[in-house]
C-alpha cells in the first residue's frame, strides 16, 4: 500500500479528521540521512505530523516545523505543503539510547523537554504565521496536541507513531489528527475521548494491516463520517541548482572570490535530501563576473 492521506467529516461538519501512512515516505527519509532507529522514530513522527497540518492548508502554501527539546538528537526540521509532499531532517542522526520503561525507542529522551515546537506556515500573506509552545512531553504527538489547543485555539488529539525492523528498515508509519470544531456537543466529545483512550497503539494497527480509513473509523464513533478526498504522500524536495546557485550569488563577490581562490569550486550540500550540488571554476567565475 502506497502512502496516502485522508481528509474526512464527522458530526456533521463539527469535527474533522486527517489520517495518513508514511512508510515509504519516512524510509526514504531515512535511507537520505542513515538515520538510527529512535532518530527515524522522531524524524518520521514529525514529518507524518507535518504532512498533515500540511493538508490543512491551500494552493501553494507551506508549513515548516522546528523542533528543538535540548536532546542528543539536536533539532528536527520538517516542510510539507498542501499536496502531500514532505521532507524532514534531524542534525544528529546517529544517536543511540536504551529502550524507554515501556520497552519502546525512547523518542522523548533523544528529542529532550527543555525547549520548543515552532510551527511557521507560508499562507502567501506579507508575513508568515507563527506559533511557539513549549515542549511538554517530546514524545511528540502529545507536543503537538498542546501546539493545536494552546496556540491555535483547537481542541485537538494527534497521534503518530513509527515502527522500525531489526534491520533499522521502517516497518510502518503513520498518524492522526482530529479536531474539535465549534458546536460539537459534550456527549459527543466524551465518546471521541472514550474512544482515543481504548486505542490500541497506534504501530500495531497499521502494522495490522489498517488503512488512514479503517485508523478513523476506529477512532470516531460517528457512523455518518464522511472521507472527503484522499491523495498520495511523497518525499519531495525543492531544492535545485538555480536555486542554490542563487544561494551562492548571495554570498557576495568577495566571498565568492575567496571560494574560488582558496578551494577552486564549490559543493553545497541539501540538509533536507542530501542531494550534492558542485559549482566549479567556470561557475564560481561566472557568478563574480554577474556581480559586477
Amino acid at each position: 500500500m502506497s502512502d496516502y492521506l485522508v481528509r474526512a467529516i464527522a458530526f456533521d461538519g463539527k469535527l474533522r479528521a486527517f489520517a495518513a501512512l508514511t512508510k515509504d515516505t519516512v524510509e526514504e527519509i531515512r535511507k537520505r540521512h542513515d538515520t538510527w532507529p529512535v532518530a527515524t522514530a522522531a524524524v518520521g513522527r514529525t514529518a507524518t505530523a507535518t504532512v498533515m497540518m500540511g493538508a490543512m492548508l491551500k494552493g501553494d502554501d507551506r508549513v515548516t516545523i522546528q523542533i528543538k527539546g535540548g536532546g542528543p538528537i539536536g533539532q528536527i526540521v520538517a516542510d510539507a505543503n498542501a499536496g502531500g509532499d514532505v521532507r524532514a531532517y534531524c542534525t544528529k542522526p546517529h544517536v543511540d539510547l536504551p529502550l524507554n520503561e515501556n520497552g519502546k525507542l525512547d523518542v522523548a529522551g533523544a528529542v529532550g523537554t527543555n525547549g520548543f515546537l515552532n510551527v511557521v506556515k507560508d499562507l502567501g500573506l506579507k508575513e508568515p504565521y507563527r506559533g511557539n509552545v513549549p515542549l511538554i512531553s517530546g514524545e511528540l504527538g502529545e507536543d503537538f496536541t498542546y501546539y493545536f489547543t494552546s496556540s491555535e485555539q483547537t481542541p485537538s488529539a494527534v497521534g503518530v507513531g513509527v515502527l522500525v525492523n531489526p534491520d533499522l528498515t521502517v516497518r510502518t508509519s503513520g498518524g492522526f489528527i482530529i479536531q474539535l470544531l465549534p458546536g460539537i456537543e459534550e456527549d459527543e466529545i466524551q465518546q471521541l475521548e472514550n474512544r482515543l483512550q481504548s486505542l490500541p497503539q497506534l504501530t500495531t494497527l497499521f502494522d495490522q494491516g489498517l488503512s488512514p480509513e479503517d485508523l478513523l473509523q476506529t477512532i470516531l464513533p460517528d457512523a455518518s463520517m464522511r472521507i472527503l478526498d484522499r491523495f498520495p504522500i511523497r518525499f519531495a524536495c525543492t531544492c535545485s541548482h538555480d536555486r542554490l546557485e542563487r544561494v551562492m550569488i548571495s554570498l557576495g563577490r568577495e566571498e565568492l572570490k575567496n571560494i574560488l581562490q582558496d578551494q577552486g569550486h564549490a559543493e553545497i550540500i541539501c540538509q533536507f535530501c542530501k542531494e550534492a550540488y558542485v559549482f566549479d571554476q567556470n561557475q564560481l567565475q561566472n557568478m563574480i563576473e554577474s556581480l559586477k
